[in-house]
């Protein structure tokens, strides 16, 4: 039997082989579709109201009561040590800047850092475990047990939030403010807002506070910019600023998307199934193309010589 022979393929294969192939592709393509239908069909269903913190800044002391009481609330390290910047050892803190107002005077501002809570977080999407998740409430929580370590939360969160325990070799977890949720599951206020002595920390729904927002920027134009930072940004936040200066002078990223990353990230998900299947279905197309060529010349043995053999 020649070699061209061994490599025909019936048109019956080719539509096996073709077949076998798309369906194997689309079903690798459809793992992450599942995962993502997962999330948004699963326990990440809104399950009550969306609890969120207002942080008017020009009510703001510096007083770093926030901070502590976040520490002492979560038994954190240190917990008398007024914290500097967020590590794994600290959930927020109080940042201190000197900024020249549009009439020219130079004013301190104090800027509460924390996780901003994105409705449609960056973190979850990219977790490949679902240790970050979000509760449906506002809160986007950690759960330590399922953290594989790989921090691609740490890389996805576009305000650079979440901190590694780098001192921690054998356990090492996230660190990040979590809003005190199971304090808000018995109807507590979370430990930052309870502890402030002047008003600059509100917490309620989201919607109401947006309104409070809006109405405090209408009432007193002349004490606000017009902006409620976290309405719209990434697809909006649950974490809400108020600000009498701009907010880039302040340290915060500006000019972000009003789409959360994660739903850019499901577009191109969407579209893998197609794209996978097409190039499966060209390289078997390809493959069977290939494979019925014909014989080389060298493969064919003259009937001449053939004759001659027999005899």
């Amino acid at each position: 039997m020649s070699a061209s022979k061994n490599t025909q393929i019936s048109r019956r294969g080719f539509l096996k082989r073709v077949g076998t192939g798309t369906a194997a592709a689309f079903g690798l393509a459809m793992l992450p579709q599942q995962a993502l239908s997962g999330y948004a069909s699963g326990d990440s269903e809104s399950h009550g109201p969306t609890w969120s913190l207002l942080i008017d800044l020009t009510r703001c002391t510096g007083c770093d009561s926030c901070a502590l009481a976040c520490k002492a609330s979560n038994e954190l390290p240190d917990a008398d040590v007024v914290p500097s910047a967020l590590d794994a050892d600290t959930y927020t803190f109080v940042e201190e800047h000197q900024v020249t107002k549009a009439d020219g005077t130079t004013v301190t501002r104090y800027v509460k850092r924390q996780c901003m809570h994105c409705l449609d977080a960056s973190c979850v999407s990219a977790c490949p475990a679902a240790a970050m998740h979000n509760s449906g409430e506002g809160p986007v929580i950690y759960r330590a047990d399922r953290c594989l370590g790989c921090r691609y939360c740490q890389v996805a969160c576009p305000f650079e939030i979440p901190r590694f325990d780098w001192d921690n070799g054998l356990t090492p977890k996230i660190s990040k403010c979590w809003m005190c949720f199971e304090g808000l599951q018995e109807g507590q206020l979370p430990a930052c807002v309870e502890a402030c002595p002047t008003g600059a920390l509100r917490f309620g729904r989201r919607d109401d506070l947006l309104a409070q927002a809006h109405a405090q920027i209408a009432s007193n134009p002349a004490r606000y910019i017009d902006h409620v930072y976290g309405e719209n940004e990434v697809g909006g936040t649950s974490v809400l600023y108020l600000s009498d200066v701009p907010f880039e002078q302040l340290g915060f990223v500006a000019n972000l998307p009003d789409t959360a990353p994660a739903q850019e990230t499901e577009k191109i998900m969407s579209k893998l199934p197609t794209v996978i299947a097409g190039m499966t279905a060209l390289m078997a197309g390809s493959a069977f193309i290939t494979h019925r060529k014909p014989a080389e010349p060298e493969d064919i043995v003259p009937e001449a010589l053939v004759v001659k053999e027999e005899e």
